[in-house]
């Protein structure tokens, strides 16, 4: 790999820096004490929308980065990019292989599929209202509306190479990928505003709570009542910022 060039600016008062790893845009913000433990947490999309959980724990000593992906709806090509990006940070900043996956809406399918494949590099696992069901989000088959147009449904199949009538019998949804995030017995914590209509918990988030709530794996589950698909987070982080702390896997 050529030498890698950072540009330094601030982030919410700590230090960030502005990187390119294998010709996508990297972030990085760097926690404002010495964190010995190496604990790094990845934002699967949207970098700078409802930071209030990870600048919560920059403040408690993690570091907290970002990777472009090459589409938002989850690609196995991603999700490599991402495990080879987390051996940089480990061999460059001397951080732990495994992170925290903060996914947000479809950021929280590109953790599923990240965690699905890659589960040996995953801490724990934060999804807010995490798309886990296509004919849901982005089609609206379902209870909730339609997400977007004609370029929305371009940009899915960029990723997902089916028709609508193959998308009918589709078994590489992100639902499909449960088994796998359960026999990898990762800490989950999900977020879903009970009036959501673009992703709706229903049929989505539910998915992920009816297993959970089935075993004894750590699990964290906060119902945003009479809110819909944004805000993402929480007001007051401490919560959930405590949960994944307490449940980061080493």
């Amino acid at each position: 790999m050529s030498r890698i060039e950072y540009t330094y600016s601030e982030y919410h008062g700590f230090r960030r820096a502005d990187f390119t790893f294998e010709g996508k845009s990297a972030v990085i913000v760097f926690p404002g004490t010495a964190d010995e433990q190496g604990r790094w947490m990845l934002k699967m999309e949207y970098f700078d929308a409802f930071p209030n959980l990870e600048l919560e724990l920059v403040r408690r000593g993690w570091h907290l980065c970002y990777l472009e992906n090459d589409n938002r709806w989850g690609t196995d090509s991603d999700s490599d990019r991402k495990a080879r990006f987390a051996d940089y940070m480990a061999e460059e900043h001397g951080l732990e292989r495994k992170f925290a996956c903060i996914g947000m809406s479809c950021g929280g399918l590109c953790s599923v599929y990240f965690a699905a494949r890659h589960p040996e590099y995953v801490s724990v696992l934060y999804l807010d209202a995490p798309v886990m069901n296509f004919l849901s989000c982005p089609m609206g088959f379902g209870v909730g509306d339609r997400y977007g147009g004609e370029d929305v449904w371009q940009e899915f199949t960029s990723a997902h190479p089916v028709t609508l009538s193959e998308l009918l019998t589709y078994r590489n949804h992100p639902l499909d990928k449960i088994p796998e995030i359960m026999k990898a017995k990762l800490p989950l914590a999900l977020l879903y505003g009970d009036e959501d209509t673009i992703v709706p918990y229903e049929e989505n988030g539910i998915l992920l709570e009816e297993e959970y709530r089935k075993t004894d794996l750590p699990f964290f589950s906060v119902c945003r009542n009479g809110c819909g698909h944004h805000p993402h987070g929480l007001e007051e982080p401490t919560p959930l910022a405590d949960f994944i702390e307490n449940n980061s896997k080493a």
